[in-house]
């Protein structure tokens, strides 16, 4: 049964009239995207501190967001995850994004640097993979000037961001001794095959936010007529090897067109030996761990990944 805050809300967007992401131009399907966090997203917590960076990349600067949160001492050298916000490489930002890294940086004790990697149809893929592969190294090797702890590092994302942090994990797996050490992967509602032939997208393709057409629409913008699906820097669930790869937790919707690819990912990460947990909200849909205004179960999401990422790196 699909939670009674879910019914109301797509209940509410019928009678608000608020047009499917995929009938809009990307740049509306941003500010809509941008407006919908005052209706669904709590307030933003007090954090720390809040401090806007740019790391170099391949196209020019990538803006960056560093929390530290409530009570860490300016001197110590925190915890870090990276995060890479969602929005199907299309939409989403360092700002709608914001409330959920405050929460995770608050309930983890650990730093949180947001990316805002470059965006399609402007930037198509692999823009998206090369800014967070370049962030990522940069945050990593400016560690001791931004008060971060560069053995304690992890990568995580929700939806488009869980498939980059993916698939930065595997690439600096790849990189062997050159490669970063990550320590951890937090994967939300990952999309890991751009083939979208699981039954999940079938079965939760209409009706539930995120639809087969929304994400025929994030897929076709992102690739810009690339035949690149097999790719696994845009389908990481088909790399060829998954061994040896940070420990991470997958979390799933039940009502999500990704969820089966999720679910998928984290049985390939535990049969290639890592360690791997699953965690399925079963009655949520695509989205929900940024909506805590609204659904009960997003502000449960948020302590689950913020505990889990709080006992990997071993946070105060």
């Amino acid at each position: 049964m699909l939670h009674p805050a879910d019914q109301m809300l797509l209940r509410l967007m019928v009678e608000k009239g608020i047009p499917p992401t995929h009938t809009l131009p990307p740049e509306q399907a941003r500010e809509y995207y941008l407006l919908r966090r005052t209706v669904t997203q709590p307030e933003p917590p007090d954090v720390g501190l809040v401090r806007n960076l740019a790391a170099p990349g391949p196209a020019g600067d990538i803006p960056l967001r560093l929390y530290r949160p409530l009570g860490s001492d300016v001197g110590q050298a925190l915890p870090v995850l990276v995060y890479y916000h969602g929005g199907g490489w299309v939409i989403g930002d360092l700002d709608t994004h914001d409330v959920l890294c405050r929460q995770l940086c608050n309930g983890s004790g650990c730093a949180v640097v947001s990316v805002d990697y470059r965006l399609a149809p402007e930037h198509p893929f692999p823009a998206a993979v090369d800014d967070s592969i370049a962030a990522t190294r940069w945050i990593h090797a400016s560690a001791q000037e931004l008060g971060l702890d560069a053995t304690r590092f992890a990568v995580g994302g929700d939806s488009a961001g869980g498939n980059l942090a993916a698939v930065v994990a595997l690439t600096e797996r790849d990189a062997g001794a050159q490669g970063l050490p990550i320590a951890y992967q937090l994967l939300i509602y990952p999309a890991t095959d751009q083939r979208r032939g699981w039954p999940s997208h079938t079965r939760n393709g209409e009706g539930y936010l995120l639809t087969r057409d929304t994400i025929a629409y994030f897929h076709d913008l992102y690739l810009a007529g690339q035949d690149g699906d097999l790719d696994w820097r845009l389908s990481p669930l088909l790399h060829d090897d998954h061994r040896g790869l940070p420990p991470a937790l997958v979390l799933t919707a039940g009502f999500d067109p990704l969820r089966d690819e999720g679910v998928a990912y984290a049985q390939k990460l535990s049969e290639s030996g890592n360690t791997a947990a699953l965690v399925s909200f079963e009655r949520q849909i695509h989205g929900f761990i940024t909506m805590g205004k609204v659904v009960d179960e997003a502000r449960v999401a948020v302590q689950i990944c913020a505990s889990q990422l709080r006992e990997a790196l071993r946070a105060g």
